[in-house]
């Protein structure tokens, strides 16, 4: 099943990383550089999944979290985290995220996650 997958993380290399496991998907694959970016391309683009980075300047994934859920309750919403942010994902978990994907990046779990989540 194809859709759109949002991509929100400060760092290019991560959004790079994440867009070249995704690619074979099939996915329509939007790139936010920040919080503040990833609720405005949320609302312009309204994608099936949202991967989203935790640590990040301007707003912040918890906060950029909490503005998506409070404009769409439905938003399926992927946490991304280095290890150590368990509390940060806990978190998020209660406040509407669906799962979570740890850096760096494993494709398989990536695929899975997705998969899952679509």
């Amino acid at each position: 099943m194809s859709g759109k997958i949002l991509i929100v993380d400060d760092a290019a290399f991560m959004r790079m990383m994440l867009k070249k496991i995704l690619a074979p998907t099939g996915n329509e694959l939007v790139e936010a550089v920040d919080g503040a970016d990833g609720v405005a391309k949320y609302k312009e683009h309204k994608p099936n999944l949202v991967l989203l980075d935790i640590v990040m300047p301007n707003i912040d994934g918890i906060e950029c979290l909490k503005q998506i859920i409070s404009f769409d309750k439905g938003a399926k919403v992927v946490m991304c985290s280095s290890i150590g942010q368990q509390t940060v994902v806990n978190d998020a978990i209660k406040i509407g995220a669906r799962d979570f994907i740890v850096k760096p990046f494993d494709a398989a779990k990536v695929m899975e996650v997705v998969s899952k989540n679509m």
